[in-house]
């Protein structure tokens, strides 16, 4: 008897389809607008999207031009239990409205200002709640204080794999060792000392890591966007991400013309860099108005996707994996489950072995079989990706027609309704149980919530006596 129970729960967890993650997919599916219902569309066909945190930690240590942050954002105190109450509190009703499985960033301020415990403590909760969560940062600070988010008090493993996202552009003012950047060249060094830390802790620790560089580009660092992939591409990220400058946050950081630095801009000199056209078609994430995705692999300094838009096979592929794994739950998966999951759809579908093998002959012989071996067959994934955040001024009017169930005739703003409602990045409110879009959440809601939370966690300086005895505490003002 023991045996057939075991038998049982074997099939049950490796059954290939989660019901309710398939139903999440269907919901999402129905919920995008016509315009975003394309063939390479990911979304509510193998994912629900991205999802955020907001009012968690909102404080940076660094000044950028531009900032999406509020006026109020760094007068609000680092907090560790509140951060971690708000974390529990967003990421249940992420997991009650979006089901089972989806990649999460803990996202706000600048994460490192946590200690390393309380970062330690939002991780694990985020993935408590079925999210695989990426921290963000930019990337200012030591090994040691690495080592102390990765590992608990007993010098265990507290984590198998860590994911960071670190913003580095030469608008970002007081990194230590180059306060005010010269070039994008110059930070150079500083993005391989991020990257050397993770291979350091996996060598040290076997703590495996995920790393996306993020970047906004402005007419002043356009031009440099190409050199930093083309000097950065074997450091160890795994993603490149670009965000055009938008005009969201505080006001007095807006510095340029921001709008110079187009999309079509931006994403030529990301293909520049990359050394080849990178086609956002195949697969999307959201409206491509607002992302344009490029997945591949690097073998030695050239770059090669996975799929080619340009021949009707991978099409194919791409159709096939949408149709018999598109339900299949990757994020959070072990391994060992991942592939039994996958086996027994192969097993139902055994084409799908067929198109498997021949979309890999194929890239193969794209690549070149002497390239591979003279490279040692190491193919390193890397996704190339940009991300155009709305301005303001169109978000918040085209909002709250949403709210009132209003379309617009206005072309911007009937613009910008498809894109929100084809959102790839949600933040979640459990004060009210609704999600909201990232574009929403900075142009919209985030100055009230600063402000409320200044009151809430304000920042207090403790003044000294000549004999170096505490008087007392008051507010601190910039």
């Amino acid at each position: 008897m023991r045996i057939i129970a075991t038998l049982r729960a074997l099939e049950r967890a490796t059954r290939p389809y989660d019901p309710e993650f398939a139903e999440v997919m269907e919901r999402r599916w129905a919920e995008l607008p016509e315009s975003a219902r394309t063939p390479g569309q990911i979304l509510g066909r193998h994912g629900v999207g991205c999802e955020g945190t907001h009012g968690v930690f909102p404080k940076c240590n660094l000044k950028c031009t531009p900032c999406y942050h509020s006026r109020d954002a760094n007068q609000v105190r680092v907090d560790g239990p509140h951060t971690r109450e708000q974390v529990a509190a967003q990421m249940r009703l992420l997991r009650e409205l979006r089901g089972p499985r989806a990649h999460a960033q803990l996202i706000g301020g600048e994460v490192s200002l946590l200690s390393p415990d309380d970062h330690a403590a939002a991780l694990a909760i985020m993935r408590d709640h079925g999210r695989e969560p990426m921290s963000f940062t930019h990337g200012d600070f030591d090994y040691a204080y690495l080592t102390r988010l990765a590992l608990g008090q007993d010098g265990t493993r507290r984590f198998r794999r860590l994911s960071f996202a670190a913003h580095f552009d030469r608008f970002m003012y007081g990194r230590r060792g180059i306060e005010r950047p010269p070039s994008e060249e110059a930070l150079n060094p500083y993005r391989a000392r991020f990257a050397a830390m993770f291979r350091r802790l996996r060598r040290e620790h076997a703590v495996r890591f995920f790393l996306a560089h993020n970047m906004t580009v402005t007419p002043g660092n356009l031009d440099e966007v190409a050199g930093v992939i083309r000097d950065c591409h074997a450091m160890g990220y795994g993603m490149f991400s670009f965000q055009p400058a938008a005009f969201l946050g505080d006001e007095r950081r807006w510095k340029e013309k921001f709008r110079e630095a187009t999309p079509d801009a931006v994403w030529a000199e990301i293909e520049r860099g990359a050394g080849t056209r990178l086609d956002h078609r195949v697969l999307e994430n959201g409206d491509v108005r607002c992302n344009r995705t490029a997945y591949g692999f690097y073998v030695g300094r050239r770059w090669y996707p996975f799929l080619d838009g340009d021949d009707p096979r991978d099409l194919a592929v791409r159709d096939a994996f949408f149709r018999h794994f598109g339900k299949v739950t990757f994020t959070g998966t072990p391994p060992a489950l991942l592939a039994a999951r996958i086996l027994r759809v192969v097993a139902r579908h055994p084409s799908t072995a067929v198109t498997a093998l021949c979309w890999l002959a194929r890239t193969a012989r794209r690549v070149g079989l002497l390239r591979l071996a003279r490279h040692r067959m190491r193919v390193r994934p890397v996704t190339f990706v940009m991300h155009q955040f709305m301005d303001a001024d169109v978000v918040a009017p085209a909002w709250e027609m949403m709210r009132r169930g209003e379309q617009a005739a206005e072309p911007r703003l009937r613009e910008t309704q498809e894109r929100l409602a084809a959102c790839h990045y949600a933040m979640a409110h459990p004060e009210d149980g609704t999600l909201v879009p990232a574009c929403v959440q900075h142009a919209v809601l985030d100055p009230a919530e600063n402000a409320a939370l200044r009151t809430l966690l304000p920042i207090v300086e403790v003044r000294t006596t000549a004999a170096g005895r505490s008087s007392g505490t008051s507010p601190k003002e910039k």
